[in-house]
């Protein structure tokens, strides 16, 4: 059986696409399978500001480490009474963070600073409460996961 020309080109056409294609798929995979620390690190804050919109306590103190500490050596236990105690003042929270500056100290620590914009109200036009803060956060990676313990805001207003 001869092959033509036109078989032939059809042939490698069709065996450099399937190659070609596995190729992609795998390293489309290894991609997905692997994130680089700083990418895991900003979807992590990114969970944390989504519980505290989300009015979600437990899932921001799933985020927290056992070890946490904030302003005024306020702890995890506290941290959480007192996110419950604004969820239950306000019935809508809002937050916005500005441009993180993400600082990697290998192997497994980081420093992450923002602005943040907090608000409350009770849902009406115009919130009650708006305060603007500078915010400096240190996480560390435990088990794969990045973990927040340590947390200072200040007042920019």
């Amino acid at each position: 059986m001869a092959i033509t020309r036109t078989g032939a080109h059809a042939m490698l056409y069709c065996a450099g696409w399937k190659t070609g294609l596995a190729v992609l798929l795998l390293l489309a995979g290894t991609a997905c399978a692997r994130s680089d620390p700083e990418e895991r690190l900003r979807e992590r804050a990114a969970e944390l500001h989504a519980a505290i919109e989300s009015r979600e306590v437990a899932a921001m103190q799933h985020l927290l480490a056992d070890d946490f500490v904030g302003n005024d050596g306020l702890d995890g236990r506290q941290a959480r009474a007192l996110a419950s105690m604004l969820m239950s003042r306000y019935r809508s929270i809002g937050v916005t963070f500005g441009p993180m500056d993400v600082q990697l100290q290998p192997p497994a620590n980081a420093t992450v600073r923002f602005h943040a914009l907090t608000t409350g109200g009770d849902e009406g036009l115009l919130p009650q409460r708006v305060q603007a803060y500078d915010v400096e956060t240190a996480w560390r990676e435990d088990s794969g996961e990045w973990v927040l313990y340590h947390a200072k805001w200040t007042p920019r207003l």
